[in-house]
């Protein structure tokens, strides 16, 4: 049974800055961090780019198709009907995971020494052993559920809902019960695909067909307000 978000405190999500649209990339699907570098998928590559500068840097040449996730040492991608792990130094494909069977894939982070994948319309989190891509864990989340990331013991996710992107926001959820604890509502028709952290105050949120990624500021535990 997914979650209702309904009574969780809202407020305007901070935009401290925006980057892109960058040339040759009309779409940024999922969003990941290497420690330095932020990485998008543009659906034929994952492009990085400095977060300091937002100069453009490697890129890696893979079917992209929704979400990232980095492990230190491999990115995941999901492409199609599979996950496949990429070695980041090389650009080589060197393993594919199955997706679920049921399900729209979206969504893909790496937390906890496993991978975690949302279920676009099911509203759904699933914890996937990185080795085989078995279901270790399932979270119900709330539906129409995109990027997803873990930071500070905190699960986040973002929402895409009607075509205009009316709906979009950063939720932050329970990840024990996938209870909607706060909601960052985004700018009208401003979507929300990939989430990312830094590890610190900021989440990286690709743009979808914006061609942009953008970096909104996490609010402080104990600072949500709550507005209609």
């Amino acid at each position: 049974m997914t979650r209702k978000a309904s009574e969780a405190p809202t407020r305007p999500a901070e935009i401290v800055r925006e980057y892109g649209p960058f040339p040759g990339s009309a779409q940024v699907h999922g969003v990941t961090f290497d420690g330095k570098d932020v990485w998008f998928a543009d659906g034929e590559r994952i492009r990085s780019f400095d977060p300091e500068s937002g100069e453009a840097g490697r890129a890696v040449t893979v079917r992209a198709d929704a979400g990232t996730a980095f492990d230190g040492h491999h990115f995941f991608q999901i492409a199609k009907d599979a996950i496949r792990k990429v070695d980041a130094a090389t650009g080589e494909v060197v393993g594919t995971l199955p997706l679920p069977p049921k399900g729209m894939a979206a969504g893909l982070t790496w937390a906890e020494g496993t991978l975690w994948l949302a279920l676009f319309q099911e509203g759904k989190i699933l914890q996937l052993d990185p080795e085989t891509g078995r279901v270790l864990r399932t979270i119900d989340a709330t539906p129409f559920v995109t990027g997803i990331t873990f930071v500070d013991g905190e699960l986040w996710h973002g929402t895409w809902e009607g075509e205009e992107g009316k709906q979009s926001e950063l939720r932050r959820v329970d990840p024990a019960s996938g209870e909607v604890k706060e909601r960052l509502a985004m700018p009208a028709g401003e979507r929300v695909s990939g989430v990312e952290s830094d590890g610190g105050e900021l989440l990286y949120c690709g743009g979808g067909p914006s061609g942009k990624v953008r970096a909104v500021r996490r609010p402080r535990r104990g600072t949500a307000g709550r507005s209609s």
